[in-house]
């Protein structure tokens, strides 16, 4: 762990070797999210959407289960 000093302006600096060791460059932006006592500088991806994509893949496609429920609806109405 890490003792870093909040200058008057409130700016702290990140060592280098966490810089490097997260890819974090000059002019790139992070976030600082509070997680209830716990503060946490969480890196921007460069791309937000290529970076989500198939994260929440799984097994079963959310659309075959709709349309399948669907069906199933259609033929206790008939």
């Amino acid at each position: 762990m890490r003792t870093l000093t909040i200058s008057s302006k409130g700016w702290i600096v990140i060592p280098a070797e966490l810089r490097k060791k997260y890819g974090l460059h000059p002019g790139e932006r992070v976030a600082l999210v509070d997680y209830g006592g716990v503060l946490a500088i969480v890196p921007y991806p460069a791309n937000p959407i290529h970076e989500a994509r198939g994260r929440l893949k799984g097994d079963r496609s959310l659309v075959e289960a709709l349309l399948r429920e669907r069906t199933q609806e259609r033929a206790r109405e008939s």
